[in-house]
């Protein structure tokens, strides 16, 4: 009876049959191996006798002689010097003779390229004896193509405990990468797999190779789901390592590229293999084009630590080539970026690519692209910012070419104007040929005209990538995909998650480590009378006031700069290279810290500095000053003297918290309001992966863990668009503000007619000051807020809606040209600040702030759904709630100090959960909330919390004392335990 081989043995049989019997594969013979040239000699020959016998005749090598040896040596240096990739596309000379080492795809009904393309020989070989000097040591399995050795394998089996990190091992400890087979570019790639995972490795550099997973992905994470028709891992033999499937991988994918490093001019080379959702999202996305044609707008989603510039990369190069019905499916591809740092490294990336390399243009002034496109440019690269200005070039010839647009970071790059602006420029439609009786463009022509440049025109297609997207992103990018309830959610076309990011290593997960810090403070009243000021106001005037006080500053500086020293580069982080950055509320807040972080860190006697960052100039102490004053050297310089010592420190203002990839960044000290995306993003700053990285380091002084979680938990896994912006919106709002009666549709009509055939300025203003003074005379406070806030909404909603909407509506456009002008002329609700003259009349009276214990932020492990873009307008304004500075003052002190517990954490604890519990059993105060009497609850409440906290006294004196002798402690307590138990019951009944 024959057993089941559940060696990894049994795995290489597995696999070599697969390829032999489906693939087509020949099994080699490893005798017919040359270690010297690390070549499968009889398979070269075969291949060079088979498809070109006048070269092979010529070159002298059926028989072993010198110039056999001569030709092996060429052969062998080449590989060393170009790596076997390019030795395979391009071939190698050798004397008067050009050899063809490996034919290529054929197009399609080239059957002579397609006889060509046959005759390569690929093959398997099994326990490949590889070494020059140790004859006995074998590797389980190794591919060759015409020879040349392409991928060498490690198998294991679970089943005998052993697994892919078994592999890894072996690799590291045993495979010696000084042997022939495994020096650098000798292979395109060496695969360590078992029965669940694939991990591979372009460089073998003993325990230094680094093996990077090549999974599938599951449930949104790391690893490979269930195969119910056979192993876990049978997509690499029976997909990537196909004949059909390898070549293109060879032939668009993998390369050896060069580095430069800008400012040594140090050039390293690496060799580039794609990842396993690399590989699939760009091929899923050329097959859709090819299939479905120009107009198809598609939406990436994926994570910091992606790959995601040579995905773009590898995605131009190959639409440029992409045929459908046999002509090229796009005249150019316009590569569009919004950092500059990501747009230099898109750049080169796709000129590493030799088929494409002269056929890139890198558009930076105004009027490159049109130049690029009459040049034949194919890939066409500029940033967002200039994007509009370079459209507005192209001309009118130029209409009716077609288009790939690649958005970097989506969410960041298709507002509203850029995006008319370019779909005004890449139209495919015919000009309007309707007009007046003089033959010119008539207004309603020209409306046309505008409402076409605001759609997603048809002679584009669209391939907009980002980590983060928002709901407009969604909306206009993502496939919409229609619900029984009538909803229609919208989908990303392709994801690689944060999770799987993290869980695959090539991003760390900053949540591991955050730490938040309270702030402990008390103010004091410093005038003799007590004035009445806007309580809600003042609260946040006190809060800004005490956290940008000196005496603030200088404390939380203190704490980050010895938290830097003692646990940070004194626990050796980054092997002592270890970065920090400083987030910080404004300008004036960063250049304060900077200046601090001087004097603390001199102090100290500390080897360290800082550098500041922020935009433009600002006045310091009664003079301007700018990056370039305060650091000493220009902000040109900021990203390269951060890797550089004394400068471990790098205080922030609105720059470099998106787009700045730093892996020697490790800790983040935060002193900002920070929430959703933007939350996201800088806090992601410390995610890039190191060799030396192990972990971050988050400490926040402002924010609490609930705000950090809700704001990454819709990018942990895939984010869905839970239905689409509803147009009947449109005319709720147009309906209401035409009922406020501040126009009237012929001054709608005159405006726009005057403004589309291009008058003056004084022709607008009489109607929009008509307007103006009808909506200051006839609507009262109420009605004014209402109307201003319908109106910016209704701007907004059509705004993006207008782009994806299948119809238009003239109504509409009219609309929101005349509230675009009308809008900025209305005054805003007349508003006192009753705050004015606090900080006047307060003072600091103490100062202080407390670590938390550290805590790792987890994150709920399902889908996140967004809501539609907002519809509503209007609303009222607040009443200011007037209240007097001493009661203000005790309120802020109430709720922002506190008492100096011995134990907080543990009083904390019984106050929010052990005491609300023992008044809420109490039978009397249970009884009393079911007779609905509030007023004899609350009595029948405070009896409850008297007779429990006597029960704690023994435990808790402290806390007990507090109660007794404070009468504003006990009120609050009262007050504070009376309404959640109340409110618990009401809920429950």
């Amino acid at each position: 009876m024959k057993t089941t081989d559940t060696s990894e043995k049994g795995l290489e049989s597995i696999i070599v049959s697969s390829l032999v019997d489906e693939a087509g594969y020949i099994l080699g013979d490893p005798k017919d191996y040359d270690r010297e040239h690390a070549i499968d000699l009889a398979k070269l020959l075969q291949f060079l006798a088979t498809t070109q016998p006048d070269t092979y005749e010529a070159l002298s090598i059926k028989e072993e002689s010198p110039r056999r040896t001569q030709f092996l040596h060429r052969l062998q240096g080449e590989i060393a010097k170009r790596g076997v990739v390019d030795v395979l596309r391009t071939g190698i000379n050798h004397g008067p003779a050009h050899v063809d080492l490996f034919y290529g795809t054929p197009t399609p009904g080239n059957l002579k390229a397609a006889e060509r393309f046959a005759a390569n020989i690929f093959s398997v070989t099994r326990q490949l004896r590889y070494s020059r000097g140790e004859t006995a040591l074998s590797l389980d399995m190794a591919i060759f193509i015409n020879g040349l050795p392409i991928a060498t394998f490690e198998l294991k089996n679970r089943l005998t405990k052993q697994t892919v990190l078994d592999a890894v091992e072996q690799y590291q400890r045993d495979r010696d990468p000084k042997e022939l087979l495994f020096q650098f570019g000798r292979c395109a790639i060496h695969f360590a797999v078992d029965d669940q995972e694939v991990r591979f490795c372009t460089h073998l550099k003993g325990k230094g190779s680094w093996f990077l997973p090549f999974n599938k992905g599951y449930n949104d994470g790391a690893g490979n789901p269930p195969n119910p028709a056979g192993l876990a891992t049978d997509y690499l033999w029976k997909e990537i390592l196909s004949k059909d499937g390898l070549t293109d991988i060879l032939e668009n994918y993998a390369q050896i590229v060069e580095e430069k490093e800008e400012k040594t001019g140090r050039k390293t080379i690496k060799q580039v293999f794609p990842r396993y959702h690399q590989l699939t999202v760009v091929r899923r996305l050329l097959a859709s084009a090819r299939e479905t044609g120009v107009g198809k707008r598609y939406l990436i989603e994926h994570s910091a630590g992606s790959g995601k510039s040579n995905s773009i990369a590898w995605l131009a190069h190959q639409l440029v080539g992409l045929e459908h019905n046999s002509k090229a499916l796009f005249d150019s591809v316009i590569v569009v970026t919004d950092r500059r740092v990501l747009d230099k490294q898109i750049k080169d990336t796709i000129k590493q690519f030799a088929q494409v390399s002269a056929t890139v243009g890198h558009a930076e002034r105004s009027g490159d692209l049109r130049q690029f496109i009459k040049a034949g440019k194919k890939v066409i690269i500029t940033t967002v910012q200039k994007f509009p200005f370079i459209l507005n070039e192209i001309g009118d010839e130029h209409r009716q070419s077609k288009f790939a647009i690649i958005i970097d970071e989506a969410h960041s790059s298709q507002g509203g104007k850029t995006t008319a602006a370019m779909n005004r420029v890449l139209e495919a439609s015919v000009p309007y040929s309707g007009s007046d009786e003089e033959g010119e463009e008539t207004v309603e022509d020209k409306i046309n005209k505008i409402m076409e440049g605001r759609k997603m025109v048809g002679n584009a297609s669209y391939f907009a990538f980002t980590a983060t997207p928002k709901n407009k992103t969604l909306e206009i990018f993502g496939e919409p995909d229609p619900q029984p309830d009538g909803t229609v959610k919208h989908y990303p076309f392709h994801s690689y998650t944060m999770k799987q990011a993290i869980q695959e290593g090539f991003i760390l997960d900053v949540l591991k480590n955050y730490t938040p810090v309270d702030s402990y403070y008390r103010l004091a009243k410093v005038v003799e009378d007590d004035p009445v000021f806007d309580a809600k106001k003042a609260q946040k005037k006190l809060r800004r006031y005490v956290e940008s006080h000196d005496h603030a500053i200088r404390e939380k500086t203190e704490i980050m700069v010895d938290h830097f020293h003692t646990q940070v580069i004194g626990h050796g982080k980054l092997g002592g290279q270890a970065r920090a950055m400083v987030i910080t509320n404004s300008i004036a807040l960063a250049i304060q810290y900077f200046q601090t972080f001087k004097d603390y860190l001199q102090e100290r006697k500390s080897p360290y500095q800082a550098i500041v960052a922020f935009s433009g100039e600002h006045e310091y102490g009664g003079v301007k000053v700018s990056e370039a004053t305060l650091n000493g050297f220009p902000s040109s310089q900021i990203t390269d003297k951060v890797k550089e010592d004394p400068y471990r420190f790098l205080i922030v203002a609105d720059k470099y918290q998106t787009g700045y990839d730093e892996p020697l960044l490790h800790t983040m000290y935060v002193d900002k309001a920070l929430s959703g995306i933007k939350a996201v993003q800088t806090l992601s700053r410390l995610n890039r992966a190191h060799p030396q990285k192990h972990d971050t380091f988050i400490l926040d002084f402002y924010n609490d863990s609930e705000t950090i979680q809700s704001s990454f938990q819709p990018y942990y896994r895939t984010t869905i668009l839970s239905d689409e912006t509803d147009p009947n919106k449109l005319h709720d709002l147009k309906a209401a503000l035409d009922g406020h009666q501040v126009y009237t549709q012929d001054q709608i009509d005159y405006l726009v007619g005057v403004y589309l055939k291009g008058a003056d300025r004084d022709k607008l203003d009489p109607i929009l000051d008509t307007c103006v003074a009808t909506y200051n005379a006839d609507l009262d406070e109420v009605g004014q807020v209402d109307f201003k806030g319908k109106a910016k909404a209704f701007v907004r909603t059509y705004g993006f809606l207008a782009s994806i909407l299948p119809y238009s509506n003239a109504q509409w456009e009219k609309l929101s040209i005349f509230l675009n002008f009308l809008v900025p002329k209305l005054p805003a609700p007349r508003e006192e600040d009753l705050s004015r003259g606090i900080l006047e009349a307060i003072d600091m009276d103490s100062y202080r702030v407390e670590m938390k214990t550290s805590l790792r932020i987890d994150l709920s492990d399902q889908d996140a759904e967004v809501r539609p873009v907002p519809t509503a307008g209007g609303g009222s304004k607040p009443e200011p709630e007037l209240d007097q500075l001493s009661n203000i003052i005790k309120t802020f002190n109430d709720q922002f100090g506190n008492i100096n517990w011995k134990d907080g954490d543990k009083i904390l604890k019984v106050i929010a959960e052990e005491i609300p519990a023992k008044v809420a059993a109490d039978v009397a105060y249970q009884n009393a909330m079911k007779n609905n009497d509030k007023k004899t609850a609350r009595i029948e409440h405070d009896a409850a919390l008297q007779r429990v906290m006597i029960e704690l006294l023994s435990d808790h004196t402290e806390l007990f004392k507090q109660f007794s002798d404070n009468m504003s402690f006990k009120k609050w307590l009262g007050d504070t335990i009376f309404g959640a138990t109340y409110r618990e019951h009401r809920q429950a009944s």
